[in-house]
């Protein structure tokens, strides 16, 4: 028999895989502390136990949610210290995409994340200072390196979201790219849209360092 300790935990864990499946089926604001805790097969008074109340529970799936999936895919890659900022940047695109494109997740995990950027709750302000902007400075120092320490502040920036962009895009659009291009597109060709991306993206980063006709 396990500990009480590890029966806490259990518990804990099983309110957070419930209340992210709910949350994602019904939002934030439909989703009841009551369903939540029968899929759980916890009793009610645990969500307040355990997190605080409701909404606190729903900041503690959204954090979980982003947390699993940077543990299975870190946005290094594995690389080395030495690693080129080249190398940098493709493990973080490599990364990103897998993450979005997943399949062996939870299928909750993907539609509460969209649901989350659609329609913000309060919430979101704790996944992005604990979880997202991490990621963002590490994007951040990798795009800086590759401009030059002279670009603007506003040209780093753009050229981070320009790489994002490129990222999300294959995730919030691949129902359409799937009936559109039904012979070109694979969730399982990860590797190579990611190679693509770094590419296109390293390209149009070294056309514009030291340019500052791009910059106006």
């Amino acid at each position: 028999m396990g500990s009480d300790a590890d029966k806490q935990h259990d518990t804990r864990e099983r309110l957070l895989e419930a209340a992210g499946e709910v949350f994602a089926k019904r939002g934030f604001r439909a989703a009841t502390v009551r369903e939540i805790s029968r899929l759980a097969r916890a009793n009610v008074a645990g969500v307040n136990y355990y997190f605080g109340d409701k909404e606190m529970l729903y900041s503690a799936v959204l954090q979980h949610t982003f947390r699993s999936a940077v543990q299975k895919y870190p946005p290094d890659m594995g690389l080395g210290e030495n690693a080129s900022p080249e190398e940098r940047l493709h493990a973080f695109v490599l990364s990103f995409l897998y993450r979005v494109l997943d399949e062996g997740r939870p299928a909750w995990h993907g539609r509460l994340v969209a649901q989350e950027i659609a329609e913000p709750t309060k919430a979101l302000d704790n996944v992005v200072g604990n979880v997202i902007r991490p990621l963002h400075d590490r994007l951040r120092k990798i795009v800086r390196e590759l401009l030059g320490s002279g670009a603007p502040e506003r040209l780093v920036t753009r050229c981070m979201l320009s790489i994002i962009g490129q990222i999300l895009i294959y995730h919030y659009s691949w129902p359409v790219f799937a009936r559109l291009y039904p012979d070109e597109f694979d969730r399982k060709d990860i590797d190579s849209l990611a190679l693509h991306v770094t590419r296109f993206s390293l390209n149009a980063i070294r056309s514009m360092a030291g340019d500052d006709s791009v910059i106006g």
